[in-house]
């Protein structure tokens, strides 16, 4: 499981070092085969790749005239790439997501579980404050037993 967070680089090439605990989950756990991505291309979705497989097989069980499928599949490939964790603990985040999550110098990446989140450090301040967890976000979960 991926849990916590930690402040991370993007270089000039566009790598990210992948923190160190991330990474010996990563390569222990997965391999070093990556999928990252994104849906609505304000951050970096770092997927292990049997993971994002396990996704793919459940998104092939929809019949491929699903529209949700359809668009889901449009995004996640527009600004997805299959990357490789080099010997640094360094991989590339691809061009196209990088510009549009500005996801460039000081970065946050932050465990979800099963993936990574790779957020511009300032973006992910601001969501932060923008988006309070409310009552209401108590509830819901208090509601689906967490």
């Amino acid at each position: 499981m991926f849990r916590g967070s930690a402040p991370a680089k993007i270089d000039d090439k566009g790598r990210l070092k992948v923190p160190t605990d991330f990474r010996r989950q990563l390569e222990d756990r997965y391999g070093t085969e990556l999928f990252i991505t994104s849906v609505l291309g304000d951050s970096a979705l770092v997927y292990p790749l049997p993971i994002w497989e396990q996704l793919e097989e459940r998104l092939l069980s929809m019949p491929s005239t699903d529209r949700v499928r359809e668009r889901y599949l449009e995004r996640v490939n527009y600004f997805g790439q299959q990357v490789r964790l080099d010997a640094q603990g360094r991989t590339v985040i691809p061009q196209i997501l990088r510009e549009s999550a500005r996801a460039q110098g000081e970065v946050v990446v932050s465990g979800r579980l099963d993936h990574l989140v790779v957020w511009n450090h300032e973006r992910w301040a601001k969501r932060l404050d923008d988006q309070p967890f409310s009552e209401e976000d108590f509830m819901a979960l208090s509601e689906r037993g967490v």
